[in-house]
């Protein structure tokens, strides 16, 4: 018989880390006009007319609102474009990120 050992094979999985997600916030201002904010939410974060008027109102009565969540860098982006929409045009409009929890 011989004296050598066998070793069982050990398969090793990477796991790949889900990105963390962020959050989108619209944070109320006096000034914007409210068919303003409603039409940036249309655009730049692709939502109805509806869903729009309900972010818009939400951030308006409670004086923020998270739009969406997506990954840091999807929501910097649009975040950042959103208030330079606003900027353009003059007005106040302010979009934040934070970290989901």
């Amino acid at each position: 018989m011989s004296d050598s050992l066998t070793k069982p094979r050990v398969k090793t999985r990477v796991k790949t880390e889900r990105p963390k997600l962020h959050k989108v916030i619209l944070i109320n201002d006096d000034f914007t006009p409210r068919e303003f904010v409603v039409t940036v939410l249309k655009g730049e974060f692709h939502m109805s007319e509806d869903q729009a008027y309900r972010v818009m109102i939400t951030a308006h009565r409670r004086g923020v609102c998270v739009v969406a969540v997506f990954t840091k860098d999807v929501a910097e982006t649009k975040a950042t474009r959103a208030t330079e929409a606003g900027k353009a045009k003059g007005y106040p409009l302010m979009f934040t990120t934070e970290p989901e929890e």
